[in-house]
């Protein structure tokens, strides 16, 4: 397996989309919305529309597996395309007190990038019995944009509102199914028609009031020469609207403007000169982070996140009325300076600057550092408590490790904290204040040691504590026996998650390329872990909370509820059906 650092230099594979898979469905007559219900379950990615990642519900003890279904049956195809990494990104699953609401995936495997060959659905799981089965399963006609932009396979994220699973579709679509039946109520398109070339680009969120927002691309294809990107937000009537990003940034650079881009390789080290002029290339229109779930503050604004489509160093937190039109626009440029003699040596280096390079800059462009909108990750924005946005983004002259950045609610930066890179932290509101949990992997540091904690900060997004991972083992669960390891990372694993979760007791919740779900109480104790099924490099995945306590992780294509062996139902009552005994395993810590 190679670290996080090493995929983002790999070049992205070639990717062609072919047939279109359609659904012979027919639309009933649409029904108003109802607004989700904030204190029950896991409705969408980051449970609220401020993707906080906080359950009002206490989780139970990681003491057992009490279901296992796989939902990626391409996991071994892809990692055997992909260097053993599962380059994905999956969704968070949906919880109510009737079931799990999950993506699922099916048809055939041709190769890594080779959308049109699957199928990508929506299946909900209930408990029946004792054990976890499929009540319904929808299939959807969405595809993910093309290999060759996001380098990972997109995110194909739904979200729940009121009776209402709405879904990702084909063109810029999205589906309204009753979560009951799984049967189509409508479909909504923004536009005059259903074109293939556009894209819902990241998930679904869903505001208070029900209404449902997302983000839509058109990449450069057949017929259009220049992209475009639209906000969408359906309204509780399920009358939809769309805003075009370029009125939403109109402070950007014009697509024909130059926008800087890296030196080239062959002039390493970098910068090649003190004063060095960094290349350029014309910047494009601004238009979409492929994986990003806009999130939604409690007064209705909007926040996502826009790029330049040729020049992602040209990026900016966007925030939009609830009417669609603009607040503002914060560019994620002109506030770093940590680079060359700060975060990075001054040593004539490959990893590192030139010994006359000015203090701070970026090696790459000998400039002031940008955060950057990277269409490989998965980060998203995060409403805080106090109005304050977060927004994890990318750099990659410190090792790949980005940057989090922290806005007021005028768009004003804050502060920022040495990481960044994939990953929509989760936060803990107490004492009148409130903590923010995130990864905090080190690649490639100087000295030559990775090394990966899990890292608090408080409000100002400075250290509180930080947890490191210390297991060395790789370990993988036979169908049956018992676990398989061989003790070969000397410095641990990567925490492999883009979103943790915490319960109503401040737990904290993430699982880790050991392929372990891992727990922390508030004060960064370890309070338990267990081991799933399979250590594996990436596939960076969301953790939720069910309003019964139930945890669902996911590792190597499979959702896994965990919990204590005897569980409580989601309407209150005691399930004291046995859990089957899975085989032995180790703990791994």
């Amino acid at each position: 397996m190679i670290s996080r650092f090493e995929r983002l230099r790999k070049t992205p594979r070639a990717a062609r989309a072919a047939a279109i898979v359609s659904l012979a469905l027919v639309a009933t007559t649409p029904v108003a919305l109802r607004a989700a219900d904030a204190d029950e379950g896991w409705p969408q990615f980051g449970r609220t529309p401020q993707h906080t990642g906080l359950s009002p519900a206490s989780a139970q003890p990681l003491e057992a597996i009490r279901a296992d279904v796989v939902y990626d049956p391409f996991v071994d195809a892809m990692k055997a395309e992909s260097d053993g990494d599962l380059l994905a990104h999956y969704a968070a699953p949906l919880v109510d007190d009737t079931g799990v609401y999950m993506a699922f995936k099916s048809g055939a495997w041709t190769g890594f990038g080779n959308w049109a060959s699957i199928t990508w659905s929506v299946k909900k799981l209930a408990w029946i019995g004792g054990t976890l089965q499929v009540v319904w399963s929808f299939d959807s006609d969405w595809k993910p944009e093309p290999l060759s932009l996001a380098g990972w396979e997109p995110v194909f994220q739904p979200a729940l509102s009121g009776d209402d699973v709405w879904i990702p579709g084909l063109g810029g679509t999205v589906f309204r199914v009753s979560k009951e039946t799984g049967a189509m109520r409508s479909r909504v398109n923004p536009f005059s028609s259903i074109d293939t070339g556009f894209y819902v680009a990241g998930g679904l969120a869903v505001a208070s009031d029900g209404s449902v927002v997302y983000d839509v691309f058109e990449p450069v294809n057949g017929s259009n020469a220049i992209p475009q990107g639209w906000l969408v937000k359906v309204a509780p009537s399920g009358a939809p609207a769309t805003v075009a990003f370029a009125s939403l940034v109109p402070g950007a650079p014009a697509a024909t403007d130059p926008c800087q881009v890296s030196f080239p390789s062959t002039e390493r080290p970098w910068p090649p000169s003190p004063d060095a002029v960094a290349p350029t290339v014309p910047c494009g229109p601004q238009r979409p982070g492929i994986n990003v779930v806009p999130a939604i503050a409690p007064d209705g604004t909007i926040y996502t996140m826009s790029r330049a489509d040729n020049a992602d160093r040209y990026s900016y937190l966007v925030a939009v009325h609830p009417d669609l039109t603009p607040a503002w626009a914060a560019s994620l440029r002109d506030f770093l300076n940590d680079g060359c003699g700060v975060l990075l040596h001054d040593d004539d280096s490959n990893l590192g600057c030139r010994s006359n390079a000015r203090t701070g800059v970026d090696p790459a462009t000998n400039d002031r550092p940008a955060g950057r909108v990277n269409d490989a990750g998965s980060a998203s924005p995060v409403v805080l408590p106090d109005g304050r946005v977060l927004y994890g983004a990318y750099t990659s002259y410190n090792f790949a490790r980005g940057h989090l950045f922290e806005f007021d609610a005028t768009g004003s930066v804050l502060a920022t904290y040495d990481f960044g890179w994939d990953v929509t932290p989760a936060v803990w509101p107490h004492d009148g204040t409130y903590s923010i949990l995130l990864k905090d992997n080190h690649y490639s540091s100087p000295g030559g040691t990775d090394f990966y904690d899990v890292t608090l900060l408080d409000a100002n997004l400075s250290p509180v504590w930080s947890f490191r991972s210390t297991n060395t083992e790789s370990c993988v669960r036979p169908q049956s026996g018992p676990l398989q390891c061989v003790d070969d990372h000397p410095t641990g694993f990567e925490w492999c998650v883009n979103q943790p979760a915490i319960d109503a007791s401040g737990h904290i919740f993430l699982n880790s390329e050991d392929g372990t779900l891992y727990g922390f109480d508030a004060n960064g104790n370890l309070a338990g872990s267990l081991f799933l099924d399979t250590a594996l490099g990436a596939a960076y995945t969301p953790v939720a909370i069910g309003p019964d306590g139930i945890l669902w992780a996911q590792n190597d294509g499979h959702l896994f509820a965990v919990g204590s062996a005897w569980t409580p139902s989601p309407r209150g009552a005691v399930d004291r059906t046995p859990v089957a005994e899975p085989p032995p395993r180790r703990v791994v810590r």
